[in-house]
């Protein structure tokens, strides 16, 4: 029997960002009640306009300040399960406080006011269990990058942005762990970690252009859709396949198995799709008939070289596969439907 089903009501923060609205469009096509929560009432205006043939079904509440003590106190009184999408995004300053903060105090309030929770997903990341290496690495569930926290711990404030965005993630999940584990003959639910990649694929939430894309989407526009930078690419194409990515309505589905299936609970499950380079998106993106009609000729890159080398950093993603009956979608699939999306924006 599922952990969950519909109709119950599911509470996802973060609920506006860019893999939170899949979440949320996953549930109430499955025939979930949610309570998505946002910084203020009018981060939520686009949400209720989106789904507003799901009438009563979306409710939204403000969180302004997921930091602080008690934030989400009431968000959580009278929902089945939870999806804990907020999260800070790789940007300057302080990420690890936040992240911490955030994902402990959401675990309080669902251990003191929760009372009818059966599950909590949380979404962490790719980056808690990969660290940079020097030749092909194949990680599981089992890896934490302890490498970013040493490198945060060694370096305080002056490490870079890009150390204390994946230290953060890795403090973070393993802040709930550890509080799972402390309060674990209290609590009425249990936890399941999701740990996606790179996350690609079109944008439903609110978006002017291309600039106020996220940070991974907008990556792509400027690597896949943007012929100015063509030429780094082919700079780059025999190096930069690094890692793994999934898209981002796979998330949203991965999220919702994880809420349903009893065998997810008190796992930690990768969520990637395989390994990619920018050359594998621009030959899929130059390769869709009709041609896109965008404001921009396409980038060339390299044609046919993104094949010919390694995945740096694997994540394996087996364990979704056998537990949650994961199906990934392909390069092919996520291009045409991004640059769809990018086409129907006028771009």
């Amino acid at each position: 029997m599922p952990v969950i089903q519909p109709p119950s009501k599911v509470l996802v923060s973060g609920a506006n960002g860019y893999m939170a609205m899949w979440v949320v469009r996953d549930l109430l096509e499955h025939g979930y009640s949610v309570r998505g929560t946002v910084r203020s009432a009018q981060k939520g205006e686009y949400i209720r306009k989106y789904f507003a043939d799901y009438g009563v079904k979306l409710e939204l509440v403000v969180v302004e300040d997921i930091t602080k003590e008690g934030a989400f106190d009431e968000a959580v009184k009278g929902v089945d399960a939870i999806a804990h999408t907020a999260s800070p995004v790789l940007t300057t300053g302080d990420m690890v406080e936040p992240a911490l903060k955030g994902t402990i105090g959401i675990l309080q309030s669902a251990l003191r006011f929760g009372q009818s929770v059966k599950r909590i997903v949380y979404t962490s990341s790719g980056a808690a269990v990969m660290h940079e290496v020097d030749q092909p690495t194949t990680f599981t569930e089992e890896d934490w990058n302890l490498q970013a926290v040493n490198a945060f711990e060694e370096q305080g404030e002056s490490a870079s942005d890009f150390a204390k965005y994946r230290a953060s993630k890795v403090l973070a999940e393993q802040g709930a762990w550890s509080f799972v584990k402390e309060h674990q003959h209290e609590i009425s639910w249990d936890l399941t970690v999701v740990n996606p990649t790179f996350v690609f694929g079109p944008a439903i939430h609110e978006v002017a252009d291309p600039t106020s894309l996220n940070f991974s989407a907008r990556l792509f526009y400027d690597h896949v859709a943007d012929p100015a930078k063509s030429d780094e690419v082919a700079r780059q194409s025999l190096s930069n396949t690094l890692y793994t990515w999934v898209d981002v309505r796979d998330i949203g589905q991965g999220q919702r198995r994880a809420l349903e299936t009893p065998e997810a609970g008190g796992e930690r499950i990768i969520i990637s799709a395989g390994p990619w380079s920018w050359q594998d998106f621009i030959d899929a993106a130059n390769s869709l008939d009709p041609p896109p009609q965008l404001s921009k000729p396409l980038p060339k890159g390299n044609p046919g070289v993104g094949s010919q080398h390694s995945c740096m950093s694997y994540l394996d993603n087996t364990k979704s596969q056998r537990i949650l009956g994961m199906k990934y979608r392909s390069i092919a699939e996520a291009t045409r439907d991004t640059f769809a999306d990018y086409e129907a924006r006028g771009w």
